[in-house]
Formats: structure tokens, sequence, C-alpha cells
């Protein structure tokens, strides 16, 4: 019997460079889809999956983070005066009790793994879930879930994955694995980042994990890696062989948040599994398209 899986760790510190300059003044995990921030989605489906232990790893001018899982009191109390119930109870059901989350600062940007590691105080001495934000998953069952079912099956590290195409390789971690095929794949090895041709598959790590606390001590080393940062990958690599290991393919649609193309790929999606704006976003696409194909052809 595993371990249950109390906590969720989730890396927010980071500039959000690639959607530049949406994210000159707020939290790239702010960035609307739809009708709720990035950052929603995330720990919405960590709670959902039984996570009781919210821990977000925060840097400077990230307040709105904070400020996003607490009561405000003064739209509160508009709300009330005005008899706006509906909208009162919206930004009141997602808190969580006091103390379920909680806060840490990364002092400097140094990676994925420092990020998670300056965690450690603050996970308990259990298994626990890594989520990026950017990295939205869509489909019946979250990532979460997914992944803590498969933790269930087999403890140790469970890391999020999916197939991509090999010129693309060079953007991710990739598996190496004995068991190419399957949902749920043995792990090897990992490469961070590899040039096409040295990849040793095409399956790509997604930055959704599930790990055991050990890999702290791993990360407490502070050895970096590609890029000159603290690897994640590299600290999930060095558990092989001392726990085990798997890649899950994950079901459901990954949309990475983290460009801008990806963040309005993710507000179409999820728009259209809206009841309330499903219709009126498939009307806007159709007479988008009939209005594109009627223009003259540039000269």
């Amino acid at each position: 019997m595993t371990a249950s899986v109390k906590s969720a760790v989730f890396p927010v510190a980071g500039f959000g460079t690639r959607v530049l300059p949406a994210t000159k003044s707020i939290p790239k995990e702010m960035l609307p889809v739809v009708d709720r921030p990035l950052i929603h989605y995330a720990v919405t489906d960590a709670v959902e999956a039984g996570v009781e232990r919210i821990v977000l790893v925060t840097g400077r001018n990230k307040g709105a983070l904070e400020d996003y899982f607490d009561i405000a009191y003064e739209l509160d109390r508009s709300l009330e005066m005005r008899g706006k119930e509906e909208a009162r109870a919206a930004i009141r059901a997602f808190l969580l009790r006091p103390g379920r989350v909680l806060y840490v600062r990364q002092m400097e940007p140094l990676g994925l793994g420092h990020a998670v590691w300056c965690a450690r105080h603050a996970v308990a001495d259990g298994p626990f879930l890594v989520v990026s934000p950017d990295d939205l998953i869509v489909g019946e069952t979250s990532s979460a879930r997914q992944l803590i079912e498969a933790h269930a099956r087999t403890g140790g590290a469970v890391v999020a994955a999916m197939d991509v195409p090999r010129a693309e390789v060079g953007r991710y971690g990739v598996i190496d694995t004995d068991s190419p095929d399957g949902a749920l794949v043995p792990i090897r090895g990992l490469i961070e980042k590899p040039a096409p041709e040295a990849a040793p598959s095409t399956l790509a790590v997604i930055a959704h994990y599930l790990l055991p606390p050990d890999v702290f001590a791993i990360l407490e080393e502070q050895q970096a890696g590609a890029g000159g940062e603290i690897q994640l990958t590299d600290a999930i690599a060095a558990l092989i062989g001392r726990t085990p290991v798997h890649g899950l393919r994950f079901s459901g649609r990954r949309l990475d948040c983290g460009t801008t193309l990806g963040w309005l790929e993710a507000n179409i999606a999820m728009a259209l599994q809206h009841d309330e704006y499903r219709a009126a976003v498939l009307g806007f696409l159709k007479q988008s398209e009939e209005s594109g194909a009627k223009r003259a052809p540039p000269v």
C-alpha cells in the first residue's frame, strides 16, 4: 500500500517572459482562461484529487496569487450590498480553509529543481505532486488524479509524458525506456533537452509530476544541469535504481499556456467546453472563417 498524496507544489516564481508584455505587471499564472486564472485550474484539480496542502513557490511581484486565494472584503461587501449573490458565491466557492495554502519564496531563479527544493519544509513527509500551471491538461480526468492513481499502482515517482515530434524533443526532458508502448512505462533514464538525433525516444516529460520525498536530498546538492539551472529532471533521473520511476501517457490534451499561442488555444478549448459560451464561440469562429475566406488574397 502506497502512502496517500496530501501535498502539491506549484512553482509560480517565473517571470513569464514567453508571454510578454502581457506579464509585465501581472503574474502569468493570473492570466485568465475564459473566466478564471490559470492557477485556479491547477489548484482546483489538485484539491479535487484529494490534496490537502497547497504550496505555492512564489517570487517577487507575485502578491496577486496570494490575494486570489484570500477573501476580498471590499469586493465581497460591495456584492452583498448590491444583491449580487451569484457573483459573491462564485468568488468564495474556491477558497480553502485557512492554513491549507502555504507560500514559499524562491529568492533566485535557479531552475525548476531549485523551486521544488525551496518547498521542502512545507511538504509533509510523503509523496507529493509538482504541477506547473503553464501546462493546462484538458480531459475527463485531471492529470493530478491520473498521477495519483498511477502512483497507487507503482509507488515511487511518476511523471506525466506525451509523444512529440522528434524535431521538438530539444524543448523537453526525454524518456529512455525499454518498454516504449503502453500508458505506464518504466523509465531507465532521462535526458534534458537532447538534440533530435541523440534523443532515446520521442516520449517527452510534461511539467506535472508525482515525486517521493527522497528527491529533496538529491536537490539539496544544488547540482546545475542544462542551461546552468538546477533541473528537476536530473534529480528524477538520480532516483532511478533507488525507487520505481515511471512515465504516464496521460489522457487529455496538453495546452502550453506559457506561450501566447498556447494561451489563446486554451481559451478557445475551454470556452468550447463551457455551456454558457460554447454556441457563441462556435458562431464567432464560423463567422470569422467565412469572413476570412471572402477576403481578396494579398497582392
